[in-house]
């Protein structure tokens, strides 16, 4: 049987007994890791490194003839989930833990799973983007009934195809009193924007400035978290003083503030993504934060976090590591009960593997080439989508296509003529923005841009409503989070997607990472892990609150 093993004779200090008996076999140090409300010492015993979770440790002291006072190897101090990331972070939005689950679009980060994260003390952001005014006012109405004070905040998504609506999501978010947005898929920053970061800043009655709204900004680009960590652009507050939107004093104030209180090191994941390795990102975005923060001089830098592939235990600790202040999870959502999305799509998504998603033609951007990261096994529509972007690019207007693609367009992809395809999205769009059919009227490659992108934005929607007929046009948006979530769960209650609840999902992730955390501290200090000791596999959200609230019961649950 294999033991805990030293590597170096380092002696850190010496450690007194109480009661409990130190315990040299592998299944000892096991439990102990995961009892995270406990210190944990490795002190030597006969010779041997053996594992005790209580007593005294005094470190650096030599040797002393007390009865029973044994050598110190190493020491692990109590982490538990709450621990973790930055106090400022969840101080300024009221969290118990450093957990955001971010925003996916047409409500699939539905209203049940902010509430959902905001009760077990983590921040929700409802997915807004894609949803009508009507349809956001809504879930305002339901979260703000149903959770009070309690944080919870909303997407506010870029969108340089239709301004307007943008602006309209942000007067609608001011005038019903939403007071934090998580900014998505911003190239720049924009007028509506900036207004509902400046709106109602003031002094407080000792000088500071109070501002009222805020935005946890999502970027993945330096040149673009620049802008956001970077004060509003006075630019567009002169404009804003020109249309009576904001008072010269909110101008003013405006100058001493950057545009994102938080921001998200965006790297590869679902939807809109530049693809981008964390371990580059991530620093990258926290040495520019610093420097913003000293040529501004705030009072108080902006909190820097990680999003995209923190689907594992190992993936959280090490954003942890690195200094996120807070992790951002959006794939392994999107795969839980709470997600407002079919139950077809959980299952694919419960079976996808890393190398099972693909870049995709956005509808939103779709005459800029932007790219969305959707996955592939299952469905036609990366494929698809591709073959639409190109036919776009080739031809004038979509009477200049060859009969055999327009055939084969209006058989599979459109479901009916071009014509037909054209009446129903001339009407969306005399509803959403009817300048895009008087541009239509006169450019008819824009007229057939617009078709093409209704078929883009419908496939996200029959992906969301379990659409039979449409199963091989599904648009599902993920990254190779959730492959990497998959294997990790393989074998566990989890693998089942009835037991994927997003609060269990968190506190596995985060519990898994102190775990990991404090075995790495460990490892420092010369401990060697049998085989198979030192991981932490997925537990139950009752088993994990017994280890890791303080006052509870610290025993281990049995197998």
């Amino acid at each position: 049987m294999h033991s805990i093993e030293k590597t170096k004779k380092t002696i850190i200090g010496q450690w007194m007994p109480e009661k409990e008996i130190p315990a040299q076999a592998p299944e000892a140090l096991s439990q102990a890791i995961l009892r995270l409300q406990r210190p944990l010492y490795i002190v030597e015993q006969n010779g041997k490194p053996a594992v005790v979770q209580s007593g005294k440790a005094v470190l650096g002291e030599k040797g002393n003839a007390e009865k029973n006072v044994l050598p110190l190897y190493a020491y692990a101090p109590p982490l538990l989930p709450e621990d973790l990331g930055d106090p400022r972070f969840k101080e300024n939005l009221n969290l118990r833990y450093p957990y955001v689950v971010g925003a996916m679009a047409n409500g699939i980060t539905s209203v049940e799973m902010v509430e959902a994260a905001g009760r077990a003390g983590m921040i929700g952001f409802f997915g807004a983007a894609g949803l009508s005014p009507d349809a956001i006012a809504q879930a305002i109405d339901r979260l703000q009934k149903n959770l009070g004070d309690i944080s919870f905040g909303f997407n506010l998504i870029h969108s340089p195809n239709d301004p307007d609506h943008e602006a309209a999501t942000v007067n609608l978010y001011l005038r019903r009193g939403v007071r934090l947005v998580s900014a998505s898929a911003y190239l720049g920053l924009t007028l509506p924007l900036v207004y509902f970061r400046v709106k109602g800043i003031h002094p407080d009655a000792h000088g500071n400035i109070v501002c009222p709204n805020k935005v946890v900004a999502k970027v993945s680009r330096e040149e673009v978290a620049e802008k956001f960590f970077s004060p509003p652009p006075e630019r567009i507050l002169r404009q804003l003083l020109e249309k009576k939107m904001i008072t010269s004093q909110e101008a003013e104030l405006a100058a001493f503030v950057p545009m994102a209180e938080s921001l998200t090191a965006e790297a590869d994941s679902g939807g809109h993504t530049d693809n981008r390795p964390a371990l580059a990102l991530f620093p990258t975005l926290l040495s520019l934060r610093d420097r913003m923060t000293e040529k501004f001089g705030y009072s108080r830098p902006p909190c820097v976090g990680l999003g995209g592939g923190i689907a594992t235990p190992e993936s959280a600790a090490a954003a942890f590591a690195m200094g996120a202040d807070f992790v951002l999870t959006g794939s392994v959502n999107q795969a839980c009960i709470e997600a407002g999305t079919s139950e077809t799509v959980r299952q694919m998504l419960a079976e996808t593997r890393q190398a099972d998603i693909i870049m995709a033609p956005a509808a939103d951007m779709f005459e800029m080439g932007v790219k969305v990261q959707v996955l592939k096994r299952g469905t036609m529509f990366p494929m698809r989508a591709a073959k639409l972007y190109d036919i776009y690019n080739r031809y004038a207007s979509y009477e200049d296509i060859p009969p055999e693609q327009r055939k084969m367009l209006e058989k599979d992809f459109l479901r009916c003529s071009f014509e037909k395809a054209w009446e129903e999205t001339r009407a969306f769009f005399a509803q959403r923005d009817p300048r895009q059919n008087v541009r239509a009227e006169h450019d008819p490659k824009h007229k057939m841009a617009l078709v093409f992108r209704s078929y883009l934005g419908q496939s996200s929607r029959w992906a969301v409503s379990g659409d039979p007929v449409r199963r091989f046009d599904y648009q599902i948006w993920c990254g190779p989070a959730m492959g990497a979530f998959n294997e990790w769960v393989k074998g566990s209650f989890l693998e089942k997607t009835e037991n994927r609840m997003t609060v269990t999902v968190a506190m596995n992730l985060l519990m898994g990472a102190a775990v990991l955390i404090r075995v790495s501290r460990l490892r420092q200090q010369g401990i060697v892990f049998p085989p198979g000791v030192g991981k932490f596999r997925p537990l139950p959200l009752d088993e994990i609150r017994n280890l890791t609230e303080k006052n509870r019961n610290q025993g281990i649950p049995q197998k």
